[in-house]
């Protein structure tokens, strides 16, 4: 069955997104604390295969102008608990002609281990297929990362395949596995 559906995504729109644990809320530069403090931490540099280092200037002038962006969405993840910002939800590379996007999520320290990340995922992946009319959602998560990936399959995204050797880091090549969900897929989860 071939449905045909005619959408313009409109990204200019930051919305605020409300969970029981987390806010999503667009990313500024009051957020460079924060995000300077994830990009120091050796395990978010590694999880993300990040080889560059990014100046302080860099870094503040790219969180200035998140508001923008029409062909993105950069959120701030905001632990409810402590009313700090803890990482950022992202979708981008979008793809108006075939609608689709990737998804990325960066946790920094202070968010680790208590849901903030799988709850952010499913608000930012849900708002892409209810509010912006996606059709898919795709990221790619290091295969030395289980732990991202089973968060991912909690939202509900499934592997389609792997990216062999496609990150050297630190001498040892890295496998990158691709992941992805449709807006049918999502629909019949948030029905069940």
């Amino acid at each position: 069955m071939v449905r045909k559906l005619l959408l313009v995504t409109d990204f200019s729109y930051k919305p605020t997104l409300t969970g029981k644990l987390v806010v999503l809320r667009c990313l500024d530069e009051g957020d460079f604390p924060m995000m300077k403090a994830a990009m120091d931490d050796p395990e978010v540099t590694r999880l993300t295969g990040s080889h560059e280092e990014i100046s302080d200037e860099r870094a503040r002038e790219w969180l200035r102008t998140r508001k923008e962006q029409t062909d993105r969405l950069d959120l701030a993840i905001v632990d409810r608990s402590t009313g700090d910002a803890v990482g950022e939800a992202v979708l981008n590379e979008y793809d108006p002609d075939n609608r689709s996007c990737n998804f990325r999520i960066l946790i920094g320290p202070a968010g680790r281990n208590r849901g903030l990340g799988t709850e952010a995922t499913k608000l930012i992946v849900g708002y892409g297929f209810e509010e912006l009319g996606l059709h898919r959602i795709s990221l790619d998560v290091f295969a030395f990362n289980p732990r991202a990936q089973r968060a991912y399959e909690k939202a509900g995204f499934v592997v389609e395949g792997r990216l062999r050797d496609a990150l050297c880091w630190k001498g040892e090549w890295i496998d990158s596995i691709v992941m992805a969900i449709l807006e049918d897929e999502w629909r019949a989860r948030t029905e069940a």
